[in-house]
């Protein structure tokens, strides 16, 4: 045997290396392998929203993004249809993307391209402990009771083979995900239904975009339909083509069958709206369109997440975000069972609380694509657009690891500009101050659990730390009120998260609420030691 790791990764894109990242940061070190032979050369995955955000934030990213960002794109512009670019505007989605949802989290939504952002999450992933192995794809793995044992291939030295064996594999190997075929893992959902083309390319697009800050432009136009993004400088950008029609005006049967320079130049100048600007093209790449999810995220010590889990067509820019909150959420759980904290029953949490979330978000992304962009597929039994900010901030988990409420609610999700403060629900973002200085809810977890206690739940605090002293585990626990640990600025955290001034409620490392409670009890510990031990997934004994 060559190596041993706590946890390998097949596949080191934007899923892959925010999976170790977030391992790293709970101090688990991770061997990445993939088949390229560095981070990505296209740009791909553009939006990144506010939940991401957050999450790389958490590990000290956010600035460093937001910097980088800035480079590629102007930031917080609009997403608007048009028949050309140089051509009438038809509808605006949204003004400015920021728009209504500045309240809603410490973070903000941003433009940045993977070429941007992969670096940056390289970078740190390395710091972290991480080991990136480039050219190098896995060609085989074995389960095992404690483990996985995997024939890793180099791409760059003649083919050499070598073995791993590995406490947990996390497939993040794309769309056609070998780890996922090899699990005989099916797919559920709504398939292939349309074959798409990418443009990249070189042009002066900056007198047909004039003073307009666009941050994505939707073609609806007589000849083709699709999307285009473009660089700040304005002189470059891609162009994703849905829809076309032929020489003939009938609608191309299939856009696969003629990507040849002067094809892709004619359908860049017709969505450009200008039939004599210099093009040059510099690739032009195929892919599906499609809308799945896996049937199950888990098979023993192997888990899957982001593309291998869940693919979707990209209107509402939810793919390579769905993907890195995946591995933020198991990053958490392996952690913890990785160093004896946790019973191993808190992973199989996973699939329970990831997979409804993936296809909930894929189906909202079908029903983007359907009425935007394909009408013809037709419309019954479309799951209902809920608004963007649902998607990405308002999604519910239901599982062991979570305490849940008897609320008679089933839902999966809710909006995140009313929130419940529920169980299950990501933590509010509330204005506080501790020392002084601003701080969210949010930038308070990140490696331990966190306990909120109204301005008189001082009783519960001092129990959060006797229970994480009787447990070994790390919980933080702070007062938030009037000359408390945490100033609540706008008076609203004991309504936002009904706990009132006696209660308590406990974030779990991801930032979503594993329990809370309006009042003081007889015996504070042993609650908060007996919610502790079960969202862990700890036996009696284990306590």
């Amino acid at each position: 045997m060559d190596d041993d790791v706590p946890v390998l990764i097949a596949g080191g894109s934007l899923v892959g290396l925010s999976t170790a990242l977030f391992l790293g940061w709970h101090g688990i070190p991770s061997l990445v392998v993939e088949r390229h032979p560095g981070t990505a050369i296209h740009p791909r995955a553009a939006l990144f929203n506010q939940r991401t955000i957050e999450l790389y934030r958490g590990v000290g990213l956010e600035d460093a993004i937001l910097e980088a960002s800035e480079r590629e794109f102007e930031q917080n512009g609009a997403i608007v249809s048009v028949e050309s670019l140089g051509g009438r505007e038809l509808e605006y989605y949204f003004r400015h993307i920021n728009d209504g949802v500045e309240g809603l989290s410490p973070s903000q939504r941003l433009f940045i391209t993977q070429i941007g952002l992969e670096p940056i999450l390289r970078g740190r992933a390395e710091e972290l402990g991480a080991q990136l192995a480039y050219s190098t794809e896995l060609v085989g793995f074995e389960p095992r009771d404690d483990g996985v044992t995997a024939t890793l291939r180099s791409r760059a030295d003649g083919g050499s083979e070598r073995t791993v064996a590995a406490r947990y594999l996390v497939a993040a190997d794309g769309s056609r995900s070998t780890v996922r075929e090899r699990l005989g893992i099916g797919l559920g959902g709504h398939g292939s239904f349309s074959n798409s083309i990418t443009i990249y390319f070189r042009a002066d697009i900056r007198p047909l975009v004039g003073e307009r800050n666009l941050s994505v432009i939707y073609v609806f136009g007589p000849r083709l339909q699709g999307f285009f993004r473009f660089s700040k400088a304005g002189d470059a950008g891609f162009l994703v083509v849905n829809k076309a029609v032929d020489e003939d005006g009938e609608l191309s049967a299939d856009l696969w069958d003629d990507t040849s320079d002067e094809r892709c130049v004619e359908l860049v100048r017709e969505a450009l709206g200008d039939p004599a600007l210099v093009v040059e093209l510099e690739n032009v790449q195929r892919w599906n369109s499609c809308a799945d999810w896996a049937e199950r995220f888990q098979e023993g010590r192997v888990f899957v997440a982001g593309d291998a889990a869940h693919n979707m067509p990209p209107t509402g820019g939810f793919g390579g975000n769905t993907g890195v909150q995946d591995g933020h959420n198991l990053a958490w759980k392996l952690a913890l069972v990785l160093r004896g904290l946790a019973g191993h029953e808190l992973l199989s949490t996973y699939d329970a609380e990831r997979r409804p979330v993936g296809e909930f978000t894929v189906e909202q992304a079908y029903t983007r694509y359907v009425l935007r962009l394909a009408p013809e597929l037709g419309k019954e039994n479309l799951l209902p657009i809920v608004p963007e900010w649902t998607v990405e901030l308002g999604y519910r988990y239901r599982s062991a690891a979570v305490l849940t409420e008897d609320d008679g609610d089933d839902s999966v999700y809710e909006n995140p500009a009313e929130p419940s403060g529920r169980p299950g629900t990501r933590a509010p973002h509330v204005p506080l101050t501790r020392n002084g200085a601003p701080v969210s809810p949010l930038d308070l977890v990140g490696r331990s659990f966190v306990l909120l206690a109204g301005a008189a739940g001082a009783q519960w605090c001092d129990a959060a730390r006797a229970a994480a002293a009787a447990l070994e585990v790390g919980v933080d626990a702070y007062r938030v009120g009037d000359g408390a640990d945490l100033t609540d600025v706008s008076g609203r955290f004991p309504d936002v998260y009904g706990t009132g001034a006696d209660g308590a409620a406990l974030l779990r490392p991801d930032g979503f609420i594993a329990w809370r409670t309006q009042a003081a009890e007889n015996d504070n510990v042993w609650v908060l030691t007996d919610v502790l031990a079960r969202v862990l997934s700890r036996s009696a004994g284990e306590e």
